[in-house]
């Protein structure tokens, strides 16, 4: 879930109160502005013709706002509003389920690697460059303007990912791959562009890794469902092991159904490629991404 991500949600924003009433006619397939407050019961009317779940049907309990309505302002992980050009990717996308998209690196901005770096988690653990959040700031602009060159130049090169152990519940050991503090500036600039083209192909009762969303509003969505609904039983079902093999090449030709801008994905083949640094041993990739990274998910 997201407690292993390196990006923040987006901030709750003063234009949620008093939309209950507007809310509650709209559809759930946009991603979530709002967070959890009290008082407000959302009902979401499902759409003619087609048979949503009892989740998609109404995400929310009593005590809590509506968390899926749409803004009319798009925001990006770090609650920046999205570039005109952005829209317009978002807009496409929306229209053309098929389309792909040839010509993304340009909207990768000075603006969007600020912002992308302001939405990181300023306590992070550093990569192998052993930069931090803190010491990055020093000098931040030049740093960006560099950043920037290199990303258009084809001179960008990932880094590694360091590669630690968490315990589990369960007494085994999760890997973790942190990635230097560039290349993670780099992923969420790309992660930002990349959800204007697929958030609008998630329906409402997605929650995992989406801009504005968390557990916590998945909970209520199954509290609802649990509660209102005739709900028999229960599934939980999990691919153990998911991120650690997944495989390169059908990543990328699933990312190019979509994407058919060589550079964009000249990047994401760089961070499946960069391999893992453990105990200063570097190792190859040859299968799986790292679990941590901001691109991951």
């Amino acid at each position: 879930m997201h407690e292993n991500r390196e990006t923040s949600a987006a901030p709750e924003t003063d234009a949620a109160a008093g939309r209950s009433v507007k809310d509650q006619n709209r559809t759930t397939g946009m991603h979530a502005v709002e967070e959890s407050d009290s008082g407000i019961v959302p009902m979401n009317p499902s759409n003619k013709g087609d048979a949503p779940s009892s989740a998609e049907v109404g995400e929310g309990r009593l005590g809590i706002k509506e968390n899926d309505a749409p803004s009319h302002t798009r925001l990006t992980q770090s609650g920046e509003s999205v570039s005109q050009g952005l829209r317009g990717v978002r807009q496409r996308a929306r229209v053309n389920k098929q389309e792909r998209f040839t010509a993304l690196l340009h909207h990768v901005t000075i603006t969007l690697l600020r912002e992308s770096f302001h939405a990181l988690k300023r306590k992070a653990a550093a990569g192998v460059d052993g930069v931090t959040w803190t010491q990055y700031q020093k000098g931040l602009e030049d740093r960006l303007i560099d950043l920037h060159s290199r990303i258009h130049r084809g001179a960008y090169r990932a880094q590694p990912s360091r590669r630690v152990y968490i315990p589990k519940g369960d007494g085994r050991q999760r890997p973790l791959g942190i990635a230097a503090l560039e290349d993670k500036i780099v992923q969420q600039a790309v992660v930002t562009i990349l959800n204007e083209i697929y958030e609008v192909d998630f329906r409402g009762y997605s929650y995992g890794f989406r801009p504005g969303r968390d557990p916590h509003q998945a909970l209520d969505a199954l509290h609802v469902g649990i509660c209102r609904k005739r709900v028999n039983w229960v599934l939980d079902a999990d691919i153990r092991g998911f991120f650690d093999n997944m495989s390169h090449e059908w990543t990328m030709k699933f990312v190019e159904h979509r994407v058919a801008d060589p550079r964009i994905l000249r990047l994401i083949q760089k961070w499946l490629k960069a391999g893992v640094s453990e105990e200063g041993n570097w190792s190859e990739t040859k299968v799986g991404t790292p679990q941590g990274a901001v691109m991951t998910p």
